[in-house]
């Protein structure tokens, strides 16, 4: 067993470990650690745990110190140097006509490296950028291209919600999301009402998807009679009885437990699915 601590950069960024070492640290607080960017500092968000070795990502590195209050009025400085460097970059942008839209700009804690995120449709010759930069900083350079979701996510939003975006509230990393998760859920597949501000599908959609997937483990069966649905609803497109006749499954709302069916007659209604039976055999 080894002890850890969970260790964030960003509000909402991935979640990295590190041995406390003889630092004794709880949630909410400043640490500086070493990371493949340089030295920077990060906010604890997983006390310390013990946990197998086998689980982790060797080599952890251990947390150098924890935050003082000169590390703090560090920060607050390089935030200040940030802001000057994003307006002095856009100017470099504009004068070399670049078709690229900065997005943020980031100081490494030890003021070592600087990195500048931005987007753009496709590949950019930043070379002759990287030169100007580099003659008005006096340090190491990095221009980072990143996706819309990570631009959303830098940038933060309202959602069709009306709350702020998941990307830059909680959500440590982007997950898959597919057309079928809508499908799934019976969703309108208009693009404008299942797309985020990013343009990409609303990370929303992954959150109920196992509450939607068909014979899923929330749909345990249980013991009952072969002809009624109680705890698993009936396939779409699957015959079954109503009190009002026979028909076929058009829809099936996993929330609610109901289904619409449309009757041989041509008229459909929603039912429980527990009030439908499969046909005499």
């Amino acid at each position: 067993m080894v002890t850890i601590v969970g260790v964030r950069f960003k509000k909402a960024g991935k979640i990295y470990y590190f041995l406390p070492g003889n630092n004794e640290l709880a949630i909410n607080d400043g640490v500086i650690v070493e990371t493949a960017r340089g030295v920077e500092f990060g906010t604890v968000v997983i006390g310390p745990k013990d946990v197998f070795e086998d689980t982790l990502v060797m080599p952890v590195k251990p947390v150098i110190r924890k935050a003082t209050p000169k590390d703090l009025r560090q920060i607050e400085k390089n935030a200040e140097r940030e802001e000057k460097a994003f307006d002095i970059c856009l100017e470099k942008i504009a004068k070399r006509k670049l078709p690229m839209k900065l997005i943020n700009v980031e100081y490494t804690f030890d003021m070592n490296k600087i990195i500048f995120f931005f987007t753009a449709d496709g590949r950019i010759d930043f070379r002759e950028l990287v030169k100007d930069l580099a003659s008005v900083f006096r340090t190491r350079i990095e221009l980072r291209q990143v996706g819309v979701r990570d631009e959303a996510k830098v940038l933060n939003g309202i959602g069709a919600c009306g709350r702020s975006l998941c990307c830059s509230t909680h959500l440590g990393d982007f997950t898959p999301v597919s057309i079928r998760m809508a499908k799934d859920q019976n969703l309108s597949l208009n693009p404008t009402k299942i797309s985020g501000v990013c343009g990409r599908l609303m990370c929303c959609l992954n959150y109920e998807d196992d509450l939607y997937k068909k014979g899923g483990d929330l749909y345990v069966k249980t013991e009952r009679p072969t002809s009624t649905y109680d705890s698993e609803p009936p396939g779409i497109g699957k015959e079954v009885v109503t009190d009002e006749g026979i028909g076929k499954v058009l829809k099936v709302n996993y929330h609610k437990h109901t289904v619409k069916v449309q009757l041989e007659a041509g008229r459909t209604i929603d039912l429980k699915w527990s009030d439908v039976a499969l046909p005499d055999e």
